[in-house]
């Protein structure tokens, strides 16, 4: 900028030195009228002022050229920096959005196995009341839980060698399920806790109670050896003899029936 306005001043710095020189020569002078001279003086001053009124708009309009530059830069650092904080916030923001979306998948897999685990606990317990297939003696049948719970019990006390609370309570099942798939099975236990326990009578009739409720019970056949060794015990022979007849008859392919044989053949 600067070496423009020394190229623009120099035409006039010629102009002024032509018009000192003839100024300064009395010879010269002589040959321009007074009137002359002033406008040649007026001009040259006229066009200086315009020069300079020139070259100051000049350097007004460079100067708010870069100013305005300058200002436009400012505005586009700003404009970046307002950008750049915009961009820091939005990624605190989506850190925290991630972060709760985290949390709340967890919270949400929470609940999931929490419902899970009540779901499985109100399963179990409705389980412990509801009725469920059983399969015992090579019969299936349905039986509430307390009836598998109570027959399970008396069994155990049984397998214990506690005869007399094993009668008692296989007695007791049979009053309270008359009607159980388990009945058959509980009348040979029955029977059997009462031979032990030397009540013969009671268990010829528990015995013949499974024959009349089942003849086809798995236990059919132990539970006519059974009535016969009862018989033995009362000193009915004849009678045992006619039970192993009746025996070999019904359940001729049974173990009890082959026992039964040897037995009759000794006599």
């Amino acid at each position: 900028m600067m070496k423009a306005l020394k190229t623009s001043w120099r035409p006039l710095a010629a102009l002024l030195l032509a018009g000192a020189a003839m100024a300064a020569g009395p010879a010269q002078a002589a040959l321009f009228e007074d009137d002359e001279a002033r406008r040649a003086i007026l001009d040259l001053r006229s066009k200086l002022e315009q020069q300079r009124v020139a070259n100051d708009a000049a350097l007004q309009r460079q100067a708010d050229d870069l100013r305005r530059s300058g200002e436009d830069n400012g505005q586009l650092r700003r404009s970046l920096l307002d950008l750049q904080n915009q961009i820091e916030a939005l990624r605190g923001e989506i850190a925290a959005m991630r972060g709760q979306n985290e949390q709340l998948a967890r919270t949400v897999s929470d609940l999931q196995r929490g419902q899970k685990d009540i779901t499985a606990g109100v399963e179990e317990r409705l389980r412990k009341f509801e009725p469920s297939k059983v399969s015992l003696d090579g019969r299936e049948f349905t039986a509430d839980p307390a009836e598998t719970r109570d027959f399970e019990a008396s069994l155990a006390i049984f397998r214990r060698g506690d005869f007399p609370a094993a009668q008692t309570s296989f007695s007791e099942f049979v009053k309270r399920y008359p009607q159980s798939g388990y009945r058959g099975t509980a009348l040979f236990w029955l029977g059997n806790a009462q031979y032990a326990n030397r009540d013969y009578k009671g268990a010829i009739a528990n015995f013949r109670a499974l024959l009349t409720q089942a003849p086809d019970h798995a236990r059919a056949p132990e539970a006519l050896l059974s009535i016969a060794n009862c018989q033995i015990e009362l000193k009915d022979n004849a009678g045992a003899r006619r039970t192993l007849e009746e025996l070999t008859r019904s359940y001729p392919q049974s173990e009890a029936a082959s026992a039964a044989r040897e037995r009759l053949a000794k006599k």
